[in-house]
C-alpha cells in the first residue's frame, strides 16, 4: 500500500464501484469496534461491564483525532529509514484533494485514509479485555494515546507502508495479523506484567455476566470481519478480494468447530463461549493468511488456529498472569499461527507468487520472512508497552484501589450501573431506604456499590 498521489496524465482513473465498495468496508470495520465492546463487556461480571464498553469506545474518539492530526502521516507517509512515515500533505489531512487517489489504486486518499483509520481504531481497543476490572480509565484514555502514537503507527508503516521494513523484506500480511492481532497481543502481555492480576484471580468465581451479548458481539465482529480482510485488497478488480471474503468464512468456521470438538474432548460439553471465542480465533488467524492460501489451506489454518487457542486460554492459569477475558491465549496466539502458517499455505496464486513449504517452497524462505516479522512485533510491542504501562503506573497510577476493584470499577469510574434492578422488585411492600454513605467519596459510593452487588453479580 505505497503512499503518494497520483497524478500522471497515464494514472488510473477514479472508480465509483471500488469506492463505494470501501467505504462499505470502512464501516464494517467500524462497526467491529462496538462488536469487541459487547463481546467484552458480555465476559466480565456486572460491576465491570460499562468500563469494558466504555475502554472500546473511547479508542474512537481518541484514535480518530491522532489518526487525522498525525496518525496516517507517520503510518503511510513517505519512508524514513524504514521504520517511520512522515508526509506534510497528510499532518491534518488537509493538503489533499478529494478527487487525488491513493497511488496504484482507483480509491481517494481519503477512503484509503478512513479504511485505515478503522484498523488503527480497533487494535488498541483490542488490548483492554486482558485489563478488565482494575484500571483507570483516565489512565487506559492516555495509554491509548501513547500506545497509538509509540508502537500502532510506526509497527503499521513496517508492516504496509511503502518503505517499511517489513514491507520490503517481503512479509505477508494481508489485514493485520502482526501490525494489528499479534501488536495488540503483545502490549497486552507487557501491561498486564506492570499492572499485575486481578483481587481473586484463581481464587473467586469471574463467569461471563452475558453470554447473549458474547454472542451478539462475537456475531458483529464476524459480520464486519469481511470488511476488514476483504476490504484490504482496496478493490475488486482481479479477484483476489473475493478470495479472502470466502476464506474468511471458511476459517472462521473450521476454527469454531475445532474449539468446541477441544472442549466437548477436555470438558464434556461445548460452550457459547468456547463457540464465540473459536470464531474469533479463526478470524484473527485468517486475516494474515487468507489471501495467499486456498479454501482447503483456510480450513486447515483455521482448525489448527481454533485448537491452539484453546489451548493456550489455558496457559494464564500455569503461568500465573491475568489475561482477564483471553487476549493472549487468542489475538497473540492466533495473530502467530495465521501469520506463521503463510510460510506453508501460500499457494502462489493468490495476492503474490510467494509460495510455502507446501506449494514448493522447500528452502522455507517465506517462513523465515514471517518469522522475522512476528519477533520483531511481537518483541517491540511487548517491551514498548511494559515501559509506557509503567510509566503511567509511576505517574497518575495505572489501577483503581482495591476496595473500588472489589466494589465495582463501573459505580466509581463512570458514576453508573450497567443494569437497574430497583424496578423489578414485584408486588411486595417497599422496605425502608438505606442510609445514604457517611460522605460521597469514590471509597464510600464502592461499599455501597458492594451492597448491591451481592445481588446481582456472582
Amino acid at each position: 500500500m505505497p503512499p503518494g498521489i497520483t497524478i500522471a496524465a497515464d494514472a488510473p482513473e477514479l472508480s465509483a464501484a471500488n469506492t463505494g465498495f470501501m467505504l462499505i468496508c470502512s464501516a464494517l470495520v467500524m462497526l467491529m469496534t462496538p462488536g469487541l465492546a459487547f463481546f467484552y463487556g458480555g465476559m466480565v461480571r456486572v460491576k465491570s461491564t460499562l468500563n469494558m464498553l466504555m475502554m472500546s469506545f473511547i479508542s474512537l474518539g481518541i484514535v480518530t483525532v491522532l489518526w487525522v492530526l498525525y496518525g496516517f502521516s507517520v503510518a503511510f507517509g513517505t519512508d524514513h529509514g524504514g521504520l517511520l512515515g512522515w508526509d506534510g500533505d497528510y499532518v491534518g489531512l488537509s493538503g489533499l484533494g478529494v478527487n487525488q487517489l491513493w497511488d496504484g489504486y482507483t480509491i481517494p486518499v481519503y477512503v484509503f485514509a478512513v479504511f485505515q483509520l478503522m484498523f488503527a481504531v480497533i487494535t488498541p481497543a483490542l488490548i483492554s479485555g486482558a485489563l478488565a476490572d482494575r484500571v483507570k480509565f483516565t489512565a487506559w484514555a492516555l495509554f491509548v494515546v501513547l500506545w497509538a502514537t509509540v508502537v500502532y503507527f510506526p509497527v503499521a508503516h513496517w508492516v504496509w507502508g511503502a518503505g517499511g521494513w517489513a514491507f520490503e523484506l517481503g512479509v505477508i500480511d494481508f489485514a493485520g495479523g502482526t501490525a494489528v492481532h499479534i501488536n495488540a497481543g503483545a502490549a497486552a502481555l507487557g501491561v498486564i506484567l506492570v499492572i499485575g492480576k486481578r483481587v481473586g484471580f484463581k481464587k473467586d468465581p469471574m463467569r461471563p455476566h452475558s453470554l447473549p451479548l458474547v454472542m451478539l458481539g462475537a456475531a458483529l465482529l464476524w459480520f464486519g470481519w469481511f470488511g476488514f480482510n476483504a476490504g484490504s485488497w482496496l478493490g475488486n478488480d482481479d479477484g483476489v478480494g473475493a478470495l479472502m471474503f470466502l476464506n474468511t468464512q471458511v476459517a472462521t468456521a473450521a476454527a469454531m468447530l475445532a474449539w468446541l470438538l477441544y472442549e466437548k474432548i477436555r470438558h464434556g460439553a461445548c460452550t457459547t463461549l468456547g463457540a464465540a471465542s473459536g470464531a474469533v480465533a479463526g478470524l484473527v488467524a485468517i486475516t494474515p493468511s487468507g489471501g495467499s492460501c486456498s479454501p482447503l489451506g483456510a480450513i486447515a489454518i483455521g482448525a489448527i488456529a481454533g485448537l491452539l487457542c484453546a489451548m493456550a486460554v489455558g496457559l494464564k492459569f500455569r503461568f500465573g498472569y491475568d489475561d482477564s477475558l483471553d487476549v493472549i491465549g487468542v489475538h497473540l496466539v492466533g495473530g502467530v499461527v495465521g501469520s506463521v502458517l503463510v510460510g506453508f499455505f501460500a499457494t502462489g496464486g493468490g495476492q503474490s507468487d510467494a509460495t510455502g513449504l507446501f506449494y514448493g517452497d522447500h528452502s522455507l524462505t517465506q517462513l523465515w520472512k514471517q518469522l522475522a516479522g512476528v519477533g520483531a512485533v511481537l518483541a517491540y510491542s511487548l517491551i514498548a508497552s511494559a515501559v509506557l504501562a509503567l510509566l503511567i503506573d509511576k505517574t497518575i497510577g495505572m489501577r483503581v484501589s482495591e476496595d473500588v476493584e472489589v466494589a465495582g470499577i463501573d459505580q466509581a469510574e463512570h458514576a453508573e450501573t450497567a443494569y437497574d434492578f430497583s424496578g423489578a422488585g414485584g408486588g411486595t411492600a417497599p422496605r425502608a431506604a438505606a442510609p445514604a454513605p457517611a460522605a460521597d467519596t469514590p471509597r464510600a459510593q464502592a461499599q455501597a456499590q458492594a451492597q448491591r452487588n451481592k445481588k446481582v453479580d456472582a
